[in-house]
């Protein structure tokens, strides 16, 4: 329907200096690489605690976050066991390094004596051979999820998912530095030692993987 002048709705808008809103254009993260090896789904959609699976299973994923300087990127490192975030990197780009970098902080804090599964999407990143090598290198074994499939890796997407309503929100922050330091506060201050999970009885992971050793 057009305004009473005759003018197009969206000149009039343009008139009285209305702006529409409009969804923020969805970010890709994962890039497939077809010519990579293809890896076989170790978890198969498995992602409940597990009381004796500690550093056995781990999943992790990349999100994105607008600054006023340009975009940040973050990758995790999740226990499945205990929902605890026990690595992650920030970064300006997408790169393997990114991803490395949040696999050596995990294994760097946790130490796993055990052999690891270590479970992703099939972005380029966690399949290239760079980072095929950095997790033979730490004795950790690479799982991927399908291509397309959100729920292959749900885990790493609930995490994403929580920290985007209760900390990074959807306007653009200031600057990378100024996210990076508030998700270092919320992982490591808040998430991991304070925050309840209803997955672990109500417990946060800190709490819960304290009850095991115990």
């Amino acid at each position: 329907m057009r305004p009473p002048t005759g003018r197009p709705a969206d000149a009039g808008c343009r008139a009285a200096g209305l702006q529409g809103r409009h969804r923020r254009r969805r970010h890709l993260t994962t890039i497939p690489d077809p010519p990579s090896a293809t890896r076989p789904d170790l978890v198969v959609r498995d992602f409940q605690p597990d009381a004796t699976a500690l550093d056995t299973r781990w999943c992790g994923d990349i999100t994105y976050i607008p600054t006023e300087e340009g975009w940040l990127y973050l990758a995790t490192v999740i226990d499945i066991a205990s929902r605890r975030v026990i690595g992650w990197a920030t970064a300006d780009h997408l790169g393997t390094e990114l991803v490395s970098d949040a696999l050596k902080a995990a294994c760097h804090q946790r130490r796993p004596t055990g052999p690891v599964i270590f479970h992703s999407d099939r972005g380029c990143q966690y399949t290239s051979q760079q980072f095929a090598l950095l997790a033979a290198e730490f004795g950790v074994r690479l799982s991927v999820g399908r291509t397309g499939q959100c729920w292959d890796n749900a885990l790493a997407e609930t995490f994403f998912a929580t920290i985007k309503r209760e900390l990074l929100g959807t306007t653009a922050w200031p600057s990378r530095a100024a996210v990076h330091t508030a998700i270092f506060e919320y992982i490591e201050s808040w998430f991991n030692l304070r925050r309840l999970n209803s997955s672990l009885g109500y417990r946060s992971p800190a709490e819960y993987e304290t009850a095991l050793a115990a």
